[in-house]
């Protein structure tokens, strides 16, 4: 007695240590414990049945287990890779969660392995439905790490294209990778991103957009300073440029940095028509970003205090349409503007059939109604929806939701001070967007700083023949795409 007493205080504190930490995981219903003490090799089993695929337990785990004669033999029969050796209890808590099994020998001194057997449940690639476009590839990122890099990795099929993976969140765990070109990419955006992707200290985050905003520059601005995409292609592009991708995995998004703000007002889509046809959508995309924000200020301010600015034909319309307001302007376009917000709010929560009704149906009776009670004005009401229209014509989901803010404050501006007040808001978003920067990069570039070279893909996107140089803001170590020399002038065989 006294002897197996002293046997069992000799005990290795780390397989005591082990049995705790399963003894915890034992609290949830969905954890497995199974102990096998007959056969060759008696082992014990554990894992959660409910993210663990149970088809790689009974056909490649288990047959070869049970056909053992030694536990040094199990790495050599077991057909799958990263099987890990069990060092400490930390190792259960940290792996069993993450979808790994974990097989213990009693009749050996060795800790156990950790095998992976995760469970495979993803959707399969779709066309984009954020940035879709009429041309060009149709496949978008799911939320699967593994299978998002492998959709850059066909686009760019390099040895130099680096994938480093690292893991943040206390609770969640959350695998993400970083992506970049390591003879193009400048080594001081690698390292400033690698520094904050370290300096998180998040314990759960749910999808790319909780990145996004930790590791932008500036919290408080309503700006996107990492650009969010959806498109294997347009990240692939990027990383061509010099710039770095996000990869995180359960998110169909990828986050691409530094970025500017002429970016968030392009798509990929731009690149894949002639230079005549992307340059004018791009024009008419700036212009209308500026009527959108614009529009129902100054009419606010011109009613307000600037009446002499109204045309002689047209001031009997304003009157005739005004005549039964009893709200002042700055009341009738607020009214007007949060029930725009409202709705679309409502379609976008809504289910997609009901959303679109609701959105169609609720604009024309709320705005029809709204007319015929002499709350608003026709000619407000068509300047509102046109404003709202030429809002989605915002490429970028998260830069409209800036556009949308905007246009708030300077109705207030508006009111208070009239075109005054409208040049004072344009000044104050004018100083906050020049000291805006995104991974320490100028957010204006290539306006502020000026980069004359990069002017070439701004509102006017130049034949491919003048873009032979990579962006100057990218600051790229391999500054040269193609050599303009190499072009090669079509000519007939006769020739």
């Amino acid at each position: 007695m006294i002897r197996r007493g002293s046997n069992k205080s000799k005990e290795n504190p780390q397989a005591s240590s082990i049995r705790e930490a399963l003894e915890t995981l034992k609290k949830s219903t969905d954890f497995v414990f199974y102990k096998k003490e007959r056969g060759n090799v008696p082992y014990v089993i554990s894992y959660f049945s409910s993210i663990v695929n149970a088809e790689i337990i009974h056909k490649d785990i288990l047959p070869y287990i049970q056909e053992m004669q030694q536990v040094k033999d199990l790495k050599e029969k077991v057909p799958i890779e990263e099987i890990i050796d069990v060092t400490q209890p930390k190792d259960l808590l940290e792996k069993l969660p993450l979808g790994y099994v974990y097989i213990y020998f009693p009749e050996s001194a060795h800790l156990g392995v950790l095998i992976p057997a995760k469970k495979d449940e993803k959707r399969s690639i779709a066309p984009p439905e954020v940035e879709f476009s009429v041309v060009g590839p149709k496949e978008s990122f799911i939320e699967s790490l593994d299978t998002n890099i492998y959709l850059v990795r066909k686009r760019l099929p390099i040895e130099n294209l680096r994938v480093e993976k690292i893991t943040i969140g206390d609770l969640s765990n959350t695998e993400m990778a970083l992506l970049y070109i390591e003879d193009i990419a400048d080594k001081e955006n690698v390292n400033t991103l690698k520094q904050r992707l370290d300096d998180i200290d998040f314990d759960a985050i749910g999808d790319s957009a909780y990145i996004s905003q930790i590791i932008a520059d500036n919290q408080r601005s309503p700006f996107p300073q990492i650009l969010d995409t959806e498109r294997p292609d347009r990240t692939a592009t990027a990383l061509a440029e010099g710039k770095l991708a996000i990869l995180v995995d359960r998110s169909p998004h990828a986050l691409i940095g530094p970025t500017t703000f002429i970016e968030s007002i392009s798509t990929f889509e731009d690149y894949l028509l002639n230079w005549y046809a992307a340059s004018f959508i791009r024009i008419v995309r700036m212009a209308s970003i500026a009527f959108s924000i614009l529009i129902t200020p100054i009419y606010v301010a011109t009613l307000t205090y600037h009446y002499e600015l109204i045309p002689k034909d047209l001031l009997a319309t304003l009157i005739t349409s005004r005549r039964v307001i009893p709200l002042p302007p700055i009341l009738e376009a607020l009214f007007l503007e949060l029930t725009i917000e409202l709705l679309r709010e409502a379609g976008a929560r809504l289910p997609t059939k009901v959303g679109q009704t609701i959105g169609i149906v609720g604009g024309i009776v709320i705005g029809t109604a709204s007319v015929e009670a002499g709350l608003t004005s026709n000619v407000l009401l068509i300047m509102v929806a046109l404003a709202a229209l030429a809002s989605f014509t915002t490429p970028t989901y998260q830069f409209g939701n800036t556009i949308r803010i905007l246009r708030f404050p300077f109705l207030l501006f508006a009111h208070a001070w009239g075109m005054v007040g409208i040049v004072l808001a344009f000044s104050v978003l004018a100083a906050h967007m020049l000291q805006l920067t995104s991974l320490g990069r100028p957010y204006l570039e290539p306006f502020y700083p000026t980069r004359v070279r990069d002017l070439k893909d701004t509102f006017i996107r130049m034949p491919f023949s003048k873009l032979s140089r990579r962006p100057v803001h990218n600051q790229p170590d391999d500054k040269v795409r193609f050599k303009p020399k190499d072009k090669r002038i079509h000519r007939d065989i006769d020739e």
